[in-house]
């Protein structure tokens, strides 16, 4: 018999719904009476909300199959939205029919209902490629353990969006000529809060033959923002000190590194803004003018993971030590306020180990002038 299914949202979007269901299901229009669809605050998912007077508008999938079934409930639960049984009206008249939706109350929701336009405009390529993740987890994952990833997963989406859309100039690196890549195979090797990806596959060389099979692991993480403040005024910049778990793992004994502010990218969030955000979070300073420094991979051959880097103009307190970091990110962070010249010294005494540190410190150098003259 299987069961029938109230889809709204997402789901209703063919291209979606072939993610998720892994097929594209028949389908008919139905609507639910005393609900509206609303977005979720502040991610926008879509919430069936109790509203007297109003009409939720979905479709009806009638006999889904087991399997069917349980990939939407696995899609649901990425999400924290559990399957309630509701009186839904369909064309043949009204019927039982499951729907996955929030506990009443539980999240804040947007004035308004969701819109599907609105959605494929703003954040349905993002959405999809986190789907493909999500339901990649499926007999993995779930609960708890599931919607721990689901940050990582729209942030790893939204920096997968940001590549393919990018307009990079290739005047010297062309690639090879005809440049091809041929994948043959790739499996998730690890999702905890990094997630390790093996690519089985080819490529064209630049001898114009196809490379041998390769195999290779890769780090899928998210892109950063990053910013040394600078205050031009008083000639100093602010670096923060961590423990870091790289310097950890490769054996140092001190493996607490000074740094610019640092931070992944939100979905839906420019490097401006998350520049601007960590810089508040971490070390409790208001930007001004943000310079952009560089935007490069810190380790490409093992990593997806892109820098956007930033001097960002401030007035900075006296000379000194402070705290910062934010709790419920287990950040324990203490800032460090420098002169500039004793800040270039840390890259002549080694202390500067941090590759984007040593980045900024340098453009800083080379525009030092031209900001204080600005100021």
């Amino acid at each position: 018999m299987g069961t029938n299914l109230f889809i709204y949202g997402p789901l209703c979007i063919p291209v979606m719904m072939q993610i998720v269901a892994g097929c594209r299901p028949q389908e008919e229009p139905a609507f639910l009476e005393g609900y509206r669809v609303a977005p979720r605050q502040p991610d926008g998912v879509p919430l069936l909300v109790q509203a007297p007077g109003e009409v939720a508008e979905g479709m009806l999938l009638r006999g889904a199959s087991d399997e069917m079934v349980e990939r939407i409930a696995h899609f649901a639960d990425a999400h924290g939205l559990e399957p309630a049984s509701l009186l839904i009206s369909a064309p043949e008249g009204p019927l039982r029919a499951m729907a996955f939706r929030g506990q009443t109350g539980r999240w804040p929701v947007a004035p308004g209902n969701w819109s599907a336009a609105t959605w494929a405009e703003v954040a349905g390529e993002e959405a999809c490629h986190a789907a493909h993740e999500i339901m990649k987890l499926r007999g993995r994952f779930s609960g708890e353990a599931l919607r721990f990833r689901l940050g990582q997963i729209r942030a790893r989406a939204a920096s997968r969006v940001a590549a393919l859309h990018e307009q990079v100039p290739h005047r010297v690196g062309r690639g090879p000529k005809d440049p091809w890549v041929e994948e043959i195979g790739q499996r998730d090797d690890h999702a905890g809060w990094y997630f390790t990806r093996t690519f089985d596959l080819r490529h064209q060389t630049f001898a114009g033959m196809g490379s041998p099979q390769i195999r290779r692991e890769v780090l899928l993480a998210p892109d950063a923002a990053i910013v040394l403040p600078y205050d031009p005024q008083r000639d100093s910049v602010l670096l923060v000190e961590q423990f870091r778990l790289g310097p950890y793992g490769r054996g140092e004994m001190l493996p607490w590194m000074l740094e610019p502010v640092a931070g992944r990218l939100d979905p839906g969030e420019s490097p401006e803004d998350c520049a601007r955000r960590e810089a508040r979070e971490e070390a409790g300073v208001a930007l001004g003018a943000l310079h952009h420094v560089a935007g490069c991979y810190p380790s490409p051959g093992c990593s997806t993971e892109f820098h956007h880097c930033f001097i960002g103009i401030c007035e900075l307190p006296e000379i000194g030590q402070y705290g910062g970091g934010l709790a419920e990110e287990v950040e324990d962070i203490r800032t460090h306020i420098l002169p500039f010249d004793r800040a270039m010294e840390l890259m002549s005494s080694g202390e500067a180990r941090n590759a984007p540190l040593i980045l900024s410190l340098l453009w800083l150098a080379g525009k030092r002038s031209e900001l204080r003259g600005a100021a």
